[in-house]
């Protein structure tokens, strides 16, 4: 394994800790995909029993059934930081060929950011979403600035998978994908 530097590392655990291990056991596991149905379908109104809430729950449990078959390689039900950190090592070295977990997770963050369904996420969006993870609105409105480059770019589902994409691999502090999560990454 190439040596990842201290900043991805840095950014790879605040998604661990923020988005993934959100019962906050130091571990990713299945109960954090179920908790994290409840939280997105509770920000986006979606009763239990309705499309969207079964969609949000089929999407996110093959997330984790991918993400449990691609990095616990101890087969323990748990992905650990080093699992973690040695997954996203392996995908930035193909970062050009998702798996299909991953591209499916980009997809289901970019629909669940997109509230109004438009085909674009504005700066309100971003905020109701990133908010219920723990990100603060200021910091929330600064990292959508950065990325949207002060809104001079219509963040679409292609821009989004660019910027989800440059979040996982680059090594640059000033990239703007390094915001994409609710809170500007500073080295």
């Amino acid at each position: 394994m190439a040596s990842i530097s201290d900043f991805r590392k840095k950014k790879l655990l605040y998604i661990f800790n923020v988005f993934f291990d959100v019962n906050r056991s130091g571990t990713i596991e299945k109960k954090d995909f179920e908790i994290a149905v409840e939280r997105i379908c509770e920000v986006r109104n979606w009763p239990s029993g309705t499309p969207e809430a079964a969609r949000t729950k089929d999407i996110l449990m093959s997330v984790w059934e991918g993400l449990r078959t691609r990095a616990d390689s101890n087969q323990d039900g748990q992905v650990s930081h080093e699992e973690w950190i040695a997954m996203w090592d392996d995908y930035a070295q193909n970062a050009e060929q998702p798996a299909d977990w991953h591209r499916r997770y980009m997809e289901f963050m970019f629909d669940v950011e997109d509230t109004s369904g438009d085909g674009s996420i504005d700066v309100e969006e971003f905020t109701q979403v990133c908010t219920c993870f723990g990100a603060t609105k200021a910091e929330c409105e600064q990292a959508f600035q950065r990325f949207s480059q002060n809104n001079s770019v219509l963040v679409t589902k292609d821009v989004f998978a660019e910027l989800w994409k440059e979040y996982f691999v680059s090594e640059d502090p000033s990239a703007g994908g390094n915001c994409i999560f609710g809170k500007p990454i500073i080295v």
